[in-house]
């Protein structure tokens, strides 16, 4: 149905619609994995906003193969953000003595735009900085978010990817050394 879906809204639009392909191939294209001549097993690692997904797939001379998927539409990168709110918080409470109240939208809306900005830039770069002039009760917020302070706020996140990633493994009956590329 989704696929359909899809394919009709192309139409409306005004686009020739070839084909539908599903996400992980489109990710491996993106990364030009299809260009690859020789055989290749792929991960495909999707840690989206809400959920979680992972695919295991074979590439050879252009032509993919799902072997097998799973996921939890329960995780996500809004857990990264969670995790890095509530570090945030903590540090504004250390520093000021002050704690941001759950019903000061606002601010909690500047801090979460701050924080997923320094998400970003810490997958690029070793550091990012988050600086909220006057962010709640007249106080600033000013700090540095290392990228190792990032991996270890998000290491539970990432840990609870590990159980589909078993099972994709599992059901595809691949073992970690036979994956070439991880996307």
């Amino acid at each position: 149905g989704q696929r359909a879906a899809t394919k009709a809204a192309g139409q409306i639009a005004g686009l020739k619609v070839e084909r539908i392909i599903n996400e992980p191939t489109a990710a491996s294209m993106a990364y030009g994995i299809d260009k690859l001549s020789q055989h290749r097993t792929i991960m495909v690692y999707d840690l989206g906003g809400g959920t979680f997904d992972v695919t295991a797939l074979v590439v050879d001379g252009g032509v993919f193969e799902v072997l097998a998927t799973n996921g939890d539409t329960h995780l996500g990168g809004e857990d990264l953000d969670e995790a890095l709110m509530t570090h945030f918080r903590k540090v504004f409470k250390k520093k000021t003595g002050k704690k941001i109240p759950e019903d000061a939208h606002s601010t909690l809306q500047r801090l979460r735009q701050a924080v997923n900005e320094a998400k970003h830039a810490v997958s690029s770069r070793m550091s990012a900085s988050i600086k909220l002039k006057n962010l709640y009760d007249g106080e600033d917020l000013d700090e540095v978010l290392t990228r190792a302070r990032f991996e270890n706020l998000a290491s539970k996140t990432l840990q609870k990817t590990m159980v589909p990633i078993a099972n994709v493994l599992e059901d595809s009956n691949l073992q970690p050394k036979d994956v070439d590329d991880v996307v």
